[in-house]
């Protein structure tokens, strides 16, 4: 009964946690178009998320000592890089073309595992990166001579890339008898990924003023510092905290599978809320994407000692994360 109980509070978790991280596009998009640098959206994101996170560090300062090298690795590619890939990205192609983009980390992965770990990957697995790759080319429209932006495109395979290393972290961090914690692992890769962003985002020259004014919404004024809150405390705090929990109620793999959702509901509040609309050859190959996700983290191989890195948008192997994209 009771485990019941919590199969059901965690798939509830995972959902929420795939919500609020399938929203930070769609709320980071019209602060860009108001004026805001896409590396100042980040630093304020980051660096709101780390000071609500504060708390947290302080209860696990210890981790500074212990696991130096996985907090420094975490914030730097797992926050810093994946955040200032996908919204510098997303200021030059669709918020859904970006995520669907990102959703090529699980098949990075599978590679890193083959060809670096050379560990056995399934067949099942490989299927599933031919078809996240098959289903990309579709969503960017290839036959039609790369429609989107070059740039836009090769940020948002950044963005896949940083993943990568998210996952690669999240797997070494799981590891042992002396794991990190993974929520006290957040919070200081919040906090060195502010501090890595203070310097490269140089936020004293951001245009302040756009945070007293409205940001527009396909049409639709919308006070800027509501969009700000809902990516600080909604699209960061409140992913990345039920993100954590839900991964410890489910199985790993189960809630990765569930945070594959992050990507429709990304592409459906960018339809919806920025009028963002993908043609039905795009729908099709994001819904093959998709799929190769999902073939791709339900097949990852498991080593003897622990965990793959491995799964959606997000170290769904370990618990560091049931579904976060960083996005």
């Amino acid at each position: 009964m009771h485990a019941s109980q919590g199969r059901s509070v965690g798939l509830g978790l995972a959902l929420v946690s795939a919500f609020a991280f399938g929203g930070s596009g769609v709320a980071a998009k019209p602060l860009i178009e108001a004026g805001l640098d896409p590396l100042h959206v980040v630093w304020l994101r980051v660096t709101g998320a780390a000071l609500v996170m504060l708390p947290v560090a302080w209860r696990h300062r210890r981790l500074v000592l212990r696991k130096p090298a996985l907090l420094a690795g975490f914030g730097l590619l797992a926050v810093a890089g994946v955040q200032a890939c996908y919204f510098a990205s997303i200021s030059r192609i669709p918020v859904g073309v970006a995520l669907l983009v990102e959703y090529l980390a699980p098949a990075l992965v599978l590679g890193w595992v083959r060809f670096v770990q050379r560990r056995p990957v399934s067949r099942a697995a490989a299927l599933g990166v031919v078809l996240a790759v098959g289903g990309l080319a579709c969503v960017v429209e290839v036959w039609s001579g790369l429609s989107f932006d070059a740039v836009g495109l090769l940020l948002a395979l950044g963005a896949a890339c940083c993943q990568v290393g998210y996952f690669v972290l999240s797997d070494q961090g799981a590891e042992g008898d002396d794991a990190a914690d993974p929520l006290g692992v957040i919070a200081y890769g919040l906090l060195i990924g502010a501090l890595v962003l203070t310097v490269v985002a140089r936020p004293w020259g951001m245009r302040w003023s756009v945070l007293g004014g409205s940001a527009d919404m396909n049409g639709s004024q919308v006070p800027a510092v509501l969009l700000l809150c809902w990516i600080v405390l909604i699209a960061t705090v409140v992913a990345y905290v039920t993100g954590v929990i839900s991964v410890r109620k489910l199985s790993p793999q189960v809630a990765g599978v569930v945070a594959c959702l992050e990507a429709v509901l990304a592409t459906v509040f960018a339809w919806v809320l920025l009028g963002e609309h993908l043609s039905a050859p795009q729908i099709i190959g994001g819904a093959v994407v998709l799929t190769g996700a999902f073939i791709a983290q339900s097949s990852a191989p498991r080593a003897a000692s622990g965990p793959v890195a491995s799964g959606g948008p997000a170290p769904a192997e370990g618990e560091l994360s049931a579904g976060q994209s960083a996005a």
